[in-house]
């Protein structure tokens, strides 16, 4: 993983105070399940998000979609979570 000084200089993280990844375990997790899920991805459809071949539309019922997916699995959550009346 890049170090912190390496991250700063990427745009839009000048103003952001960053700590040592090392000393954040839950960033660590995240940024990796990102990667994995962008390998994971690219390995399934054959490209990245930097693809050109989609509209705005496109991404928003993308995303959509996407969405809805985890709303289900949340309700599938709070069913099995809530005790019975």
């Amino acid at each position: 993983m890049p170090a912190a000084e390496e991250i700063q200089g990427t745009p839009g993280a000048k103003d952001t105070q960053l700590i040592d990844q090392q000393e954040d375990t839950i960033v660590q997790s995240v940024i990796k399940k990102f990667l994995d899920r962008s390998a994971l991805g690219h390995k399934k459809y054959g490209t990245t998000l930097d693809r050109t071949d989609l509209k705005a539309l496109d991404w928003i019922q993308h995303a959509q979609e996407e969405l809805m997916d985890g709303i289900l699995y949340l309700e599938r959550l709070k069913k099995e979570m809530t005790p019975p009346k």
